[in-house]
């Protein structure tokens, strides 16, 4: 088990003011998320462990039934600073996930997978009185992964989603569909896939883009010009069009169920012989969907710190994180755990 201690830190060690610490290129703030997060970059990935409804810490509602109005706030300002590649990583029991998925819905998010973290048997003990509670022992919690759903419009109309966009464009230039296949140099994939109406639409890789950008601007009509342009000045590139989507990554052999036990032994974070959280995530999972969402110096959010797991998770893997965490017990805990930790 990992103890908690107090030691004065070195010159050359963490930075440390009076209500925030950072290190490893992770910043943990005493205070609360929507009061922290105005002056945080833009992030590519949001993790969120907050409340669950079940009444486990100071601040958490006692049912699923009041998570809807206590998470809005937040969704709002997750929404306002979120970027088109921005994914969401939504933690909590099936029930509590489900009374917040609306609000996710209403603010702009589009629900993309639920991941159920299965704890294993082990987790049984002491926690659960069938007899009791009438109902099978509880061994799992869900991750729901969410994107932005983007839309674009740019100096010529509404906007609209990109698959209504790309189209669009093209039937503005005055070209028939069929040339995109020329454009992307293809036989007939490009029409079918990349201007299609129908649920089979793909996004156009950045190269495939590019090239029907060129395209339409080169041969459709000289008095539409630019085309799939944002500002009406110049075409969009490959590389801002790559931004247009949430990043993922995805390592074979890994699936929607996550079989990790509980955190214990040297990870769990102890104060003497009781555990500082009760939900202390596993650095594993943390690290996996970080890794699948995001690249190297991307920025991670972490609204609820906690024990700052994320932090942690974003250090081991080389992005930025920016924590907020209101209560001191947790963020004390969290701030010595960030200052003793050693990289992988």
């Amino acid at each position: 088990m990992q103890q908690l201690f107090n030691a004065p830190m070195q010159n050359d060690r963490p930075v440390e003011l009076a209500s925030s610490f950072r290190r490893l290129g992770a910043t943990l703030y005493h205070a609360d998320f929507l009061e922290a997060s105005e002056e945080w970059p833009s992030p590519t990935v949001i993790i969120v462990d907050g409340p669950y409804g079940v009444g486990s810490f100071p601040g958490d509602p006692v049912s699923h039934e009041a998570l809807p109005d206590w998470y809005r706030p937040h969704i709002v300002r997750w929404s306002e600073r979120a970027l088109p590649e921005t994914t969401l990583w939504f933690w909590n029991t099936e029930i509590g996930w489900a009374s917040v998925h609306p609000i996710l819905v209403e603010n702009g998010w589009e629900y993309r997978s639920c991941h159920i973290w299965d704890k294993g048997i082990g987790h049984i003990a002491g926690n659960a009185n069938s007899k009791t509670l009438r109902r099978f022992p509880v061994v799992t919690e869900v991750c729901a992964q969410y994107v932005r759903k983007v839309k674009v419009g740019g100096a010529r109309g509404p906007a609209m989603s990109l698959k209504e966009w790309l189209r669009a464009e093209w039937e503005r230039s005055g070209l028939p569909l069929y040339k995109a296949n020329a454009a992307c140099g293809v036989k007939n994939a490009a029409t079918r896939k990349y201007l299609t109406k129908c649920h089979l639409w793909y996004f156009p890789p950045p190269e495939a883009f590019e090239l029907l950008a060129r395209y339409a601007n080169r041969h459709g009509r000289q008095n539409g010009r630019p085309y799939y342009s944002l500002d009406g000045v110049k075409p969009m590139t490959a590389g801002e069009w790559s931004h247009m989507r949430a990043k993922f990554h995805c390592d074979v052999g890994i699936t929607n169920v996550w079989r990790e036990p509980a955190v214990r032994g040297g990870e769990r974070i102890k104060n003497a012989y009781k555990c500082v959280h009760m939900n202390q995530k596993p650095l594993r999972l943390l690290e996996q969907i970080i890794m699948a969402s995001s690249d190297p110096g991307d920025v991670v959010w972490e609204p609820f710190g906690g024990l700052c797991s994320v932090a942690i998770a974003a250090a081991n893997t080389g992005r930025e994180c920016h924590s907020a965490e209101i209560l001191l017990d947790y963020f004390t805990a969290a701030r010595e755990r960030l200052a003793y930790h050693a990289t992988p």
